[in-house]
């Protein structure tokens, strides 16, 4: 993707249903669900690259011993940082002999995080601090086992100054402003209505205060909790959770706008944002990995007893396009199928792109998330050139005109070319904060094959999508008309961004969209101020309005013009004004995007349809604070 998102974040969790021991003799080290948790996290390192953390909890520790622990990190390379740091740990504790793996018992005793229930997060930071103290999971302590929770997620929640007004009203002093914080606080506050319901009602029936423990520990009904704890989130949330009781529990938001893939088995259950890290750590087939479906609960008692179920009604399921485009890892089976397809849909317009001169054309890729999409894109253009060699071979066949010259000029002329020309040399990060200055660095996370380009050839550029438009017309297009072609077509693979996202991806600025800025330039070319003003002043009614009844006024900034004619701009405006060839950009359609997701397909920010109210209520909320001039995350500005 040639524009840098901060996005999703990373889960992972190993939840043991035997003991220690029993890994220990099997695999030979208690460390086994470690290992793996670090392995998970490692194959989702895409998804965070801002702070890490790891949690543990200890199942049927004594009285006295701690059982609850976690580890976070938000410096560079935070995720090697924990890891080493523990096998460092592990290292020291066995020279000193107080622990050795062959040992499960001295194994879970002396380890911090040699227990059965392992969590781990990978953070991208969308909003907040980005200090540890920011990163997961977050945890809430009691000297109840059966009340200290701690809990992680990759969510967003578009109504978190709603939510944590109504910790206010109850009568709670939330510290943070962070839905995070919110989330933890309301499930903990649900579980502590519940555990004092069941300790009054065990008092009063005479148990020995000794015995009440474990007998809410056995009676604590999580999905229950979270059922109460989860009327009124409004947001994409993939959410894992644990009592230090031992209870784990896992959650989707109802529309599945957040990926959660999960393997089960007689041993343990393994939970991660993504299908793929299952696949390679635990070495799974694709059909033994599953999706937790959404509004679905996976839960596990402290016993191993499992629960598998809704703790809230499925809607229509929306997840997030953008997994499919660009997030998740394209070694997914159904991913790179996807990105293949979204490749091969914007063939036609390719064609048309190239004024029907294929034998001057080269063909290749934004790095490098792209790739995929660029080898359906090379399938979809020979698929077009074979058919077309196939009816002019068989017509000259019937009417007579078959000859020699003609077969060859036919069959080994004006085939795509395929060309590696942009390279990606190093990684862009945003520890330079001058704008000037970064402008200056993202001209040189490119470079170029140089003589593979003539000043004949069409250049066509295929790119994963295109949100700002910045990194186009300041670095690639300058980048690649160094190589001098006669033209250059910029091709995406997702439709043109004309909506914020509201459920976790950085894209929540109106005015910074290219596709936004390219519709308010043609509306004042044609004398049409008058939809800016009327749109501002439909945005701030819907606001007065139940947030059920809101719809999204900013549809109104694009219906005066056809897909085509705000491509045309977005063209004008991200060519550099000394190109040194003409240029040409062209998006997915929504149709085709559709057709090439295996599935259902969220599609908010490119159709302005959203799945929730909050998604109204931030478009609504966008366009206000663009008018008036202010910035920030529309979820999270003043209504």
């Amino acid at each position: 993707m040639s524009d840098p998102l901060h996005h999703e974040c990373g889960v992972a969790a190993i939840r043991l249903l035997k003991p220690l021991s029993y890994f220990a003799d099997k695999y030979g080290t208690p460390m086994w669900a470690f290992n793996k948790l670090f392995l998970l996290m490692e194959k989702q390192h895409n998804r965070g690259q801002d702070g890490a953390g790891i949690g543990c909890i200890k199942l049927g520790m004594p009285l006295g011993e701690p059982y609850i622990f976690r580890s976070r990190d938000a410096t560079k390379d935070a995720l090697s940082n924990i890891f080493n740091s523990q096998q460092k740990r592990v290292r020291k504790l066995i020279r000193k002999g107080g622990l050795t793996l062959t040992d499960a018992d001295s194994f879970k005793n002396k380890f911090d995080f040699g227990g059965e229930i392992l969590m781990g997060h990978l953070r991208y930071g969308t909003s907040g601090r980005f200090d540890e103290g920011s990163c997961h999971p977050y945890l809430r302590r009691t000297n109840w086992a059966t009340r200290s929770l701690m809990l992680l997620g990759n969510f967003n929640m578009t109504n978190a100054c709603e939510l944590n007004q109504r910790l206010i009203e109850r009568g709670q002093h939330p510290v943070f402003g962070t839905d995070t914080q919110t989330v933890l606080e309301e499930i903990g506050f649900h579980l502590d209505e519940a555990h004092t319901d069941l300790y009054r009602e065990l008092r009063d029936a005479g148990i020995p205060g000794s015995d009440i423990p474990q007998k809410i520990s056995e009676r604590i009904d999580m999905v229950d909790i979270v059922s109460r704890a989860s009327q009124g989130w409004d947001g994409g949330f993939t959410i894992l959770g644990a009592v230090g009781n031992g209870d784990f529990f896992c959650l989707r938001d109802p529309h599945g706008i957040r990926p959660c893939h999960y393997v089960m088995t007689d041993e343990y259950i393994a939970i991660a944002s993504e299908r793929v890290p299952l696949m390679s750590v635990l070495e799974k087939e694709s059909e033994e990995v599953q999706e937790l479906a959404p509004g679905h609960i996976l839960c596990v008692k402290n016993d191993g007893t499992v629960r598998l179920g809704t703790y809230t009604k499925p809607l229509e399921p929306t997840p997030c396009s953008f997994e499919s485009i660009y997030f998740s890892r394209g070694n997914d089976p159904i991913i790179y199928r996807e990105r293949k397809a979204l490749g091969a849909a914007l063939t036609e317009q390719v064609v048309a792109s190239l004024d029907g001169g294929f034998d001057k054309a080269a063909i290749t890729y934004i790095p490098n998330t792209a790739e995929t999409a660029y080898y359906g894109l090379l399938e979809g253009l020979r698929l077009y050139r074979r058919q077309r060699v196939h009816k002019r071979l068989l017509d000259a066949y019937r009417n007579g005109t078959m000859t020699e010259d003609l077969i060859e000029e036919a069959i080994l002329r004006r085939w795509p070319r395929a060309e590696k020309i942009a390279h990606k040399d190093i990684k862009m990060r945003t520890f330079i904060t001058q704008e000037k200055s970064r402008h200056q660095l993202v001209s040189l996370v490119y470079d170029l094959t140089y003589g593979a380009v003539s000043n004949e050839d069409t250049l066509v550029a295929i790119d994963d999508s295109i949100v700002r438009g910045t990194t186009l017309k300041t670095s690639i297009l300058h980048i690649l008309g160094r190589a001098r072609p006669r033209k250059i077509v910029i091709a995406s693979t997702a439709p043109q961004i004309r909506y914020p996202d509201c459920y976790g991806i950085d894209m929540s600025e109106l005015g910074k969209f290219i596709a936004f800025q390219a519709a308010v330039s043609l509306l004042k070319k044609r004398e049409l101020h008058h939809i800016l003003e009327a749109t501002y002043q439909a945005c701030k009614q819907q606001l007065t309005l139940p947030k059920e009844q809101r719809i999204n006024c900013v549809k109104a900034i694009y219906e005066p013009f056809t897909d085509d004619e705000i491509s045309e701009e977005i063209t004008r405006l991200v060519t550099p004004d000394d190109a040194a060839c003409p240029v040409q950009v062209i998006f997915q359609s929504i149709e085709a995007l559709h057709k090439s997701i295996e599935g259902p397909c969220g599609d908010w920010y490119f159709s302005g349809t959203y799945p929730t109210p909050g998604g109204y209520t931030t478009v609504n909320t966008a366009y206000i604070a663009w008018y008036e001039g202010r910035t920030g995350r529309s979820y999270a500005l003043p209504l």
